[in-house]
């Protein structure tokens, strides 16, 4: 077999043909990645080789089949197969030593796009900003589907005598393995037979972005051992003979076996630096316990995207992929689709109202043509459907945080996808939906205040109001989380005791207080000063004992939003100017716990400060504060909008961040410790000292959970601001509280999971483009050439002699 394989290397390096179909499959390759701008790595603008992996299979349908094409048809045509035969030579050798060398020629032509990573590394930001991981786990992948082709290229080279005729079925056979399965499966009669799982398209796929899968690997064994029988079986058919060979079949039937095996037990090897195709036990298990098919249906499909929105469709579709492998019987199944595709604009508007209402929101997408720049409707979006539920799955983050670039922006969308879709196929697929309460009679936020956040919150929850003045404290321990949204009257001793022992067995709350009394629209609407003062609650010794004080104080902060100011008349009609409040503070997260991990800007209202003073057996962990620009403001204070005519002074606000949201966990003592049982309380409550290990989350702003409303009364959705058309990350800030508060798997912490951002130096690209495709182009084809010289040199010496 050794004497066959170099044999075959030697006398396929020593022809021409070699090397020009080597040039020319280089050429090819190097003008798709670094000339052509839609398959272009430098206008992709990301330090990474996936346009390589995605292009090479396709030119490697023609290059592979003109390596192998020669192989037996010529020994068949030239008569020098029989020759062979005469030799101490099996079939199964001869065969196999053809098959290696031919895998050894198609390496060699893989060795020259290594210049490929080399030129991506050098143009990266930094320099060497490339997952040389996930490029080492992709060669992987495009070397077995070389090891494929060339096993199909020798069968194929053993049906005819003819080159061209074994050409042509290599290339038929290559195009169908790879693509054929993929077209026949969205045939409507044949789509529920998985015939996508047979075609080699969804495991090279699999492998090419850097995951090398037990089962992927097994199917490429088993194709190329399919073919390598195929072809001994047409041998042993032409020279008439008996085919038994039960060393192939054993070792065949082995592997075989083996792939039925892996099916269920299977292993996964992610070559990434960042380990970012690892999906976490959480998510496995929430995935292997799927009650039944869970059908995804995503909506950003598309051929003309930039390279960043083509960056997060790949990376939706392989989220989805990995999910999916751990899911049973491919419970989980998931599709593309262009919503908007061959409607009119009537239909088209009427498929958008319909989305909308599920939830879905389109957004215009600038994309450069050679014209300028383009509008593009794009709708970022999927749709987690089981049973007669649905949950939207908003894949594309908003851009509320200046300080973030479009690319950061994408990266943490990315970063976000597997705990995106992990947390809504578990509320779809939750039967039993936990409940969540708001507090009323105490004078909180209307029902049409907390639309929007009850209205977050009913897709996963059961959520209502909570008189905690008549709730039977049995029925009250049945809540998972509750809220108390901005109380403006004080509590009496019974609604603390049964709060407090709401807390000890177990329950969980988020409190949103504000301490100091001050109203915007009063102040607008009265049109004077206003004078913001101290609440009594009656909370504050209970917040102490649990470990925190909210301050009787206002934070004026120069990061704030904007508010419409009428600044004059001009022909009777009022001038209206959106100028900065300085008590509107935009909070913007930059803790790493993953409640506010990647949010944008949280909007507030008049907030106060919070004190940790901290408590025995309880960790305290910040989560929002001010802006290093920010000044605290006694109350009580009077409040003007008189104040918006005069420049705020930076060096009046120069200060360090104040706290405006912390979380607690532990184990509280009780505020009701050593004290007798208060007046009122009617049920039969046994009295706790201590409680079970919980967790609160204390907001010094109750405006955080109110939505705005409109002069008709009809509420906006929580976070946005009609005024700046802006939308802030309330929303979100609020479904991650209710997702930590109520859910001790850790789902959450999906959050903290990071990908670190690989970017091409664009202004080097700008200048440089030119010699980078020159070299990319040049140096391949060079090495290739400089190789047949010195090969051609060696042989002349050896045989002068």
């Amino acid at each position: 077999m050794l004497s066959i394989l170099k044999k075959e290397i030697t006398t396929y390096l020593s022809s021409l043909v070699a090397y020009i179909t080597i040039g020319v499959f280089l050429l090819v390759l190097g003008l798709f990645l670094w000339v052509f701008p839609d398959t272009s790595i430098l206008a992709y603008g990301y330090a990474g080789l996936d346009s390589l992996f995605s292009t090479a299979p396709y030119l490697f349908m023609f290059l592979v089949p003109a390596i192998t094409m020669r192989s037996l048809a010529e020994e068949r045509k030239e008569g020098t197969f029989e020759l062979l035969l005469t030799r101490p030579l099996t079939n199964f050798q001869i065969v196999l030593g053809k098959y290696l060398a031919g895998v050894v020629i198609v390496l060699f032509a893989l060795v020259p796009t290594l210049v490929y990573y080399f030129s991506v590394s050098t143009l990266g930001t930094p320099q060497g900003n490339i997952d040389t991981g996930a490029v080492i786990g992709s060669y992987i992948g495009l070397f077995l589907l070389g090891a494929v082709f060339t096993a199909i290229g020798v069968f194929a080279s053993s049906v005819s005598k003819t080159q061209v005729i074994a050409f042509t079925i290599a290339v038929f056979l290559c195009f169908f393995f790879y693509s054929g399965f993929d077209s026949l499966s969205t045939i409507l009669s044949l789509q529920n037979l998985g015939l996508q799982n047979l075609g080699i398209t969804e495991h090279y796929n699999s492998i090419s972005r850097g995951v090398l899968d037990t089962r992927d690997l097994m199917y490429f064994l088993v194709l190329i051992a399919l073919f390598i029988w195929l072809t001994l079986y047409v041998l042993h058919r032409q020279l008439k003979r008996k085919f038994v060979n039960t060393a192939f079949l054993t070792v065949f039937g082995g592997v075989l076996a083996l792939t039925l095996l892996s099916t269920k037990y299977f292993s996964r090897f992610d070559f990434t630096k960042e380990k970012r195709f690892t999906i976490s036990p959480i998510s496995r298990n929430i995935m292997q316990k799927l009650p039944g098919t869970v059908k995804v249906t995503v909506f950003l499909q598309g051929d003309n995207f930039p390279g960043g929105m083509k960056r997060l469709q790949t990376s939706v579709k392989d989220m989805l992929s990995d999910l999916q492998a751990y899911s049973n019987n491919n419970d989980l199944q998931f599709e593309f689709i262009e919503p908007l595709s061959g409607l009119n604009q009537e239909q088209q508007n009427q498929k958008l109202d319909e989305l909308q209402r599920k939830g879905i929101e389109p957004q215009n997408l600038s994309v450069k043509t050679d014209d300028g720049v383009s509008q593009k409707l794009i709708i970022p979006f999927a749709l987690v459907s089981y049973s007669n539920k649905s949950v939207p799955v908003k894949l594309l983050e908003t851009q509320s945080n200046v300080n973030l670039s479009p690319d950061e922006v994408l990266n943490n969308s990315i970063q976000n996808l597997e705990y995106a879709f992990t947390s809504a196929i578990k509320k779809v697929t939750n039967g039993g939906m936990q409940r969540i309460g708001f507090t009323e009679g105490h004078n909180e936020l209307k029902d049409r205040e907390l639309n929007g956040a009850m209205q977050s919150l009913s897709d996963g929850y059961l959520v209502g109001r909570v008189n905690l003045a008549t709730i039977p404290f049995d029925s009250l321990t049945k809540i998972s989380l509750l809220v108390i949204p901005k109380p403006d009257k004080a509590f009496t001793e019974a609604e603390k005791f049964k709060l407090d022992q709401f807390i000890m067995r177990g329950g969980r709350v988020l409190w949103a207080i504000d301490q100091v009394s001050a109203e915007l629209d009063s102040l607008r609407n009265k049109g004077e000063d206003q004078l913001a003062f101290n609440k009594q609650l009656n909370l504050d010794d209970q917040l102490f004992n649990y470990g925190v004080r909210i301050n009787y104080d206002l934070l004026a902060d120069m990061n704030c939003s904007q508010i419409p100011v009428t600044t004059g008349n001009a022909g009777g009609q009022p001038q209206i100017q959106m100028l900065p409040w300085l008590f509107n503070p935009v909070f913007l997260p930059f803790a790493k716990h993953p409640i506010v991990k990647n949010l944008d800007g949280i909007s507030s209202q008049f907030a106060s400060t919070i004190d940790v003073v901290g408590a025995k057996n309880i960790k305290a962990t910040v989560l929002l504060t001010s802006s290093p620009y920010n000044k605290k403001l006694n109350a009580p204070h009077m409040l003007s909008l008189r104040s918006l005519e005069q420049e705020p002074d930076p060096k009046e606000f120069q200060s360090q961040p104040k706290i405006t949201g912390v979380l607690l966990e532990g184990e509280f003592i009780s505020d009701f410790r050593n004290r007798p049982v208060p007046e009122g309380i009617t049920d039969k409550v046994q009295p706790l000292q201590q409680s079970k290990p919980t967790k609160m989350i204390v907001l010094s702003d109750g405006d955080i959970l109110r939505n705005q409303v409109s002069a008709d009364g009809s509420p906006f959705p929580l976070g946005y601001d009609r005024y700046t058309h802006q939308t802030y990350g309330n929303k979100n800030l609020l479904l991650n509280i209710a997702d930590y508060m109520t859910d001790d798997s850790g789902l959450i912490t999906l959050r903290s999971k990071e990908i670190q951002m690989r970017l091409l130096n664009r202004a080097r690209i700008r200048q440089e483009k030119l010699f980078w495709q020159l070299v990319n182009n040049i140096v391949p084809i060079a090495l290739v050439l400089i190789f047949a010289i010195f090969q051609h040199y060696l042989r002349r010496r050896k045989y002068a002699h």
